[in-house]
């Protein structure tokens, strides 16, 4: 997909990140580039100096070392210039005795916030919170996008990276809240068979104890 900087677009899953230079409170950035091999939360709020945004801000700092386990970078943007920035992170450094770890884009023009779909007319000119999800080799894995008036959960986007980086080590699925499953716990879910042949042994597969079975559709099995 090629992204027209003039519009403001949805990307797609899969779609790879577009390369840009931002101004950050870290300095430039060039993304995906200045993180190669690493995965990234980029993660829009509304406005520096709101208090729904600052409680984020406090939860992704808090919990920046839980994604560095995961090998994945926090990054923060909206359309405040960057000066706001560094006094907000300043203001929530010296009230709230946490400081925040990660860069924050002073995405000033609305350039990339109209690259990946952040900017709706219904909701003003701020950004939503948006959060895309940027795996290692720079494709867009998971977008998520909330209204103005409620604060994200960040213990489900941290959950949301250990989900597909297993299915990316493994090549299984995972269930609904996994791994606390109500149903399965922790348990993967292996790939629908997808021939006849393959249902077949899916059942020999069970009777042999290597995996659990319900139907050869619904098939899982531990880590």
């Amino acid at each position: 997909m090629t992204f027209n900087e003039n519009q403001n677009t949805m990307p797609l899953l899969g779609d790879k990140f577009p390369e840009v230079d931002v101004q950050t409170t870290h300095g430039t950035l060039k993304l995906p580039q200045d993180y190669k091999g690493k995965w990234f939360v980029l993660f829009s709020h509304p406005g520096d100096f709101t208090p729904v945004c600052t409680t984020e801000f406090v939860s992704f700092a808090q919990k920046a070392d839980k994604f560095k386990e995961l090998n994945t970078e926090l990054i923060g943007l909206s359309v405040d210039q960057v000066f706001s920035h560094i006094k907000w992170v300043e203001w929530i450094n010296e009230n709230f005795d946490v400081e925040i770890p990660f860069p924050v884009i002073a995405d000033e023009m609305g350039e990339l916030s109209k690259m990946l779909g952040m900017l709706h007319p219904n909701k003003g000119t701020n950004t939503v919170r948006a959060v895309f999800v940027v795996d290692d080799k720079g494709v867009l894995r998971l977008m998520k996008y909330y209204p103005q008036e409620i604060g994200r959960n960040i213990e489900e986007i941290l959950r949301s990276i250990k989900a597909l980086q297993t299915h990316e080590k493994n090549q299984v699925a995972l269930p609904e809240n996994w791994p606390n499953n109500e149903t399965l716990g922790d348990k993967v879910i292996i790939p629908p068979a997808s021939t006849e042949q393959e249902a077949k042994e899916r059942k020999k597969q069970a009777e042999a104890g290597e995996l659990e079975y319900k139907d050869w559709w619904f098939c899982y099995k531990n880590l």
